[in-house]
């Protein structure tokens, strides 16, 4: 079994930070400079004497520079024909193209990704970095996450492996050496991790505090939007969902749309869930509810009133179906995505 990357105190972890043209530049950036955290606030602080866990490296196909999809150039530092080995290998979120990710376009980095795997090094992804780490077949039967836009995308490509948008870190692999984060800024969850547990978990505060991250402790579920699934081919039932958009609200939704159509109740409902994947009345809560967060969002009407106004006369089942649905309360909701007072207009 490949060795397990360890920081010893007197050579520093060597993490290969992986440059490609799909590569987001802030995702890439911000990895780097948070992973250097150290030798930074070293360089601010002489007499702090911490020894650095880290050496990071951009590397890359060539040692050039490298224009990034956020049109700004990358300078690689390394290529990675030149790395025997190394300790990690994260791959930074990417930005997929209209058609979609295409598979088998970077052979080499995916060789050598998995080269380095067997030489003992832990892999890593941002967001939708794990497209390119799916190529190397080493996430196949795993879990993962990565960015809840992308999901259906990643599962028709990579059926083979579990993913979980939903969650912010994802650790799997027999020496947990397979890492990934969920959607976008999830990358400070990924390195507030990896530098916890190769350099401490004091270590992992201090960093925190110095650049003002945060753990997204509730997980990703109060940032997702439903959209309820429309490419199904099934005309009935999207018909009855076009009509159920906006008529969500009203009492007895579900029984009105099965009566406006033109099937028996129990078609109409495995149809529906066929569809959808989801039953009727689930489906209505799911629309329910994401009304329920654009008002939570923009107006400063009571979760009262607005369970009202989206259809339930019973305020604490609203409260805890939106807490079951979302992860947090309507007014934990409120607090975290409302625009302050000071951003306002």
């Amino acid at each position: 079994m490949a060795r397990q990357p360890t920081y010893t105190g007197s050579h520093p972890l060597h993490i290969s930070l992986v440059a490609l043209p799909d590569a987001v530049a802030s995702t890439l950036f911000g990895i780097y400079d948070v992973m250097n955290a150290l030798a930074l606030l070293g360089a601010a602080d002489p007499h702090r004497g911490a020894r650095v866990p880290f050496r990071v490296e951009i590397v890359g196909e060539a040692a050039r520079p490298l224009k990034s999809a956020s049109g700004v150039s990358i300078d690689v530092q390394r290529p990675i024909d030149a790395i025997e080995t190394s300790d990690l290998v994260i791959v930074p979120s990417i930005l997929l193209p209209p058609e979609g990710w295409r598979r088998n376009r970077y052979p080499r980095l995916v060789e050598w990704v998995r080269r380095m795997h067997e030489h003992g090094a832990a892999l890593c992804s941002a967001c939708s970095g794990i497209f390119l780490l799916a190529e190397t077949g080493l996430f196949d039967g795993k879990d993962a996450t990565l960015h809840f836009g992308y999901a259906r995308a990643f599962a028709a490509t990579y059926p083979a492996i579990r993913i979980h948008p939903e969650r912010v870190l994802v650790i799997s692999g027999l020496r947990e050496e397979l890492v990934s984060s969920g959607a976008s800024t999830t990358w400070h969850d990924l390195v507030l991790y990896l530098i916890a547990r190769y350099a401490g978990s004091t270590t992992a505060q201090e960093v925190a505090r110095f650049f003002a991250l945060q753990w997204h402790q509730d997980g990703l579920t109060p940032y997702i939007v439903f959209e309820g699934r429309t490419d199904h081919g099934d005309g009935e039932i999207l018909g009855a969902q076009q009509w159920l958009s906006g008529h969500f609200s009203i009492g007895n939704p579900v029984e009105k749309m099965i009566a406006r159509s033109k099937l028996a109740e129990r078609t109409f409902k495995r149809r529906f869930a066929k569809a959808t994947g989801l039953t009727p009345i689930a489906y209505v809560q799911r629309l329910r509810i994401e009304d329920a967060k654009r008002r939570l969002e923009r107006t400063d009407v009571s979760v009262d009133e607005i369970s009202w106004r989206v259809g339930y006369e019973d305020a604490a089942f609203f409260r805890r179906l939106f807490r079951r649905t979302t992860g947090v309360s309507p007014g934990a909701y409120r607090k975290r995505f409302r625009i302050p007072e000071f951003a306002r207009p």
